[in-house]
């Protein structure tokens, strides 16, 4: 699923008051990070469906190759989207959606971020929260 002209909000009970870099587990990336790493590096490159191949593909080694076929796999089965991610929940990053639903990162503290939650042409949706309310 991509949003279009879309702010994923942090969620109500995220901790972060700001955006966090998340960190590596045991050596290992962690979705987030894989999240993370892709949406800095390339702000409003990727849709929803682009990055959720593209972290499973390499938090499971699927080599470059096989994308196209492997892509093609996934995305026929649901997935979850943004709005459950990590970066929402716990490390205090919104996501900008754009017209052409191409996604950037947005820390919560930043002007970026409230610029958006105030533009009346942009949707918001919360990311889930983490606990039941």
């Amino acid at each position: 699923m991509n949003y279009y002209d879309t702010l994923i909000e942090v969620a109500d009970d995220c901790p972060a008051t700001e955006g966090q870099v998340p960190q590596a587990r045991g050596g290992k990336k962690t979705k987030a990070v894989v999240e993370y790493e892709l949406l800095v590096k390339d702000p409003y490159t990727y849709t929803e469906e682009d990055i959720a191949f593209e972290v499973y593909a390499v938090l499971h080694d699927i080599p470059k190759a096989s994308w196209p076929n492997e892509r093609e796999k996934f995305l026929s089965k649901g997935h979850p989207h943004l709005r459950v991610s990590a970066l929402a929940k716990r490390y205090g990053w919104g996501m900008h959606n754009n017209a052409e639903g191409k996604i950037a990162l947005i820390a919560v503290e930043s002007p970026e971020y409230k610029r958006l939650m105030k533009d009346p042409r942009t949707t918001k949706i919360k990311a889930f929260r983490s606990k039941r309310a």
